[in-house]
């Protein structure tokens, strides 16, 4: 199978001079100040004469706004990411209309990502060495990976995360090697006791990064608390809080990185449930315990690393009952309450684990997908105490239900 070339982001650590980092926090602040200008404006125009109002008016706004002495400070920085800021915006509101996202917010200085764009007409590459726009010296970048031979970056992205930590996303055409053909299926069951139940049997244990620093945590956040706002101490306290979570979070991505990967690898079709994160998290009691699982994260990595190496990723309806459902003579359990975690079938008397079972229903859910083309719809039986036809559902929305499977 030919694998299609794609557009992928290499991220690297840059330790930037105190003139390169003046220069990129003053860039940042006109990013954002020309963001919220131009959201406000939009906004405006629509709530007082239904205008709307697209990128080439805002672009004439901004040009109009370096004129003014209040705004005089905006000409002092590159004007690609204030352009190109303002192509971030248009692409917002069209999601918007869309309907496939919310309403545009403004950027705040604390909460918001602090970054900037730039295209090819704001930097310069030359063998390995990146200058950015109204800079004199290339970044200091700690090349942890080689670029794809041959291609230079179409855009480059700077960012600074909350824990001072300087990072440069290099955007490059790419062909991902190949990977050996195999016939291997695998069916996956995401829960929260183990992290992923396969249908070999095998279980992948949850590593809890975040329970593990939540005494660390705990106490740098206590000592954030005490300092008085606005302090020059609050700010280095407000820093150590930003450095534990970095680490929860790196830890949490390069684990997932490395679990993904091998999935991809050894087998050529994954089946996946398709799960509704969003409502589960709405369950306060495993909110926590779900967000650091990080089962939204783990599809994603899925979803482009099939893509992106030639192999199927098969998502299954999130109705379907793969916990209840029998594996091996197709039998309904009635009930089976979250903290039963072995059951036996009362049709056949087969003995399942609840995970295992459901990562084998799973799999066998996605190979009918793949052989007749046909959608995975919940099971029905015919009788109830009713009369009427029932759907077994597997998750009832926003329960707890969601819990540990």
């Amino acid at each position: 199978m030919e694998i299609p070339s794609v557009k992928r982001s290499f991220k690297y650590r840059f330790y930037p001079t105190t003139a390169q980092a003046g220069e990129l926090s003053r860039t940042f602040g006109c990013v954002r100040k020309v963001y919220n200008l131009a959201l406000a404006a939009r906004s405006e125009a629509w709530t007082v004469s239904r205008e709307r109002v697209g990128y080439g008016q805002t672009s004439a706004m901004l040009t109009a706004w370096k004129k003014t002495e209040e705004l005089a400070f905006l000409a002092e920085v590159s004007s690609v990411p204030l352009q190109q800021v303002l192509r971030h915006l248009q692409s917002a509101f069209v999601a918007f209309w869309g309907k496939r996202s919310q309403y545009p917010r403004f950027k705040s200085k604390r909460k918001s990502r602090a970054s900037a764009e730039y295209t090819r007409t704001g930097f310069r590459y030359v063998e390995g060495r990146l200058t950015l726009a109204k800079m004199i010296e290339p970044l200091d970048i700690v090349w942890s990976r080689p670029l794809p031979k041959g291609m230079d970056p179409s855009t480059v992205t700077v960012s600074c995360d909350s824990a001072g930590r300087w990072y440069v996303s290099l955007l490059c055409e790419d062909t991902p090697a190949p990977l050996p053909a195999t016939t291997n299926a695998l069916g996956i069951d995401a829960g929260l006791t183990a992290l992923l139940t396969l249908s070999t049997g095998e279980k992948i244990p949850n590593l809890r990064h975040e329970r593990k620093s939540r005494e660390h945590l705990a106490r740098a956040q206590r000592a954030l608390s005490r300092k008085e706002k606005g302090s020059k101490n609050r700010a280095k306290a407000r820093t150590r809080v930003a450095r534990i979570h970095a680490r929860i979070a790196d830890q949490r991505r390069d684990h997932l990185h490395k679990l993904t990967t091998r999935l991809v690898r050894e087998n050529q079709t994954l089946v996946i449930e398709d799960l509704t994160v969003t409502n589960m998290l709405r369950n306060h009691k495993l909110a926590r315990a779900i967000s650091d699982a990080a089962w939204r994260e783990l599809r994603s990595m899925l979803e482009y690393k099939t893509a992106w190496y030639g192999r199927q990723l098969i998502t299954v309806d999130r109705w379907f009952p793969s916990t209840k459902l029998c594996s091996a003579c197709g039998a309904i359990a009635e009930v089976l309450p979250l903290d039963v975690r072995e059951w036996t079938c009362e049709k056949c008397g087969m003995a399942h684990d609840r995970d295992g079972n459901a990562a084998m229903n799973l799999l066998a859910a996605g190979l009918a997908v793949t052989a007749c083309g046909a959608g995975v719809r919940p099971h029905r039986e015919s009788s109830s105490r009713s009369g009427r036809s029932v759907v077994k559902q597997e998750n009832p929305p926003v329960r707890v239900g969601f819990s540990s499977r």
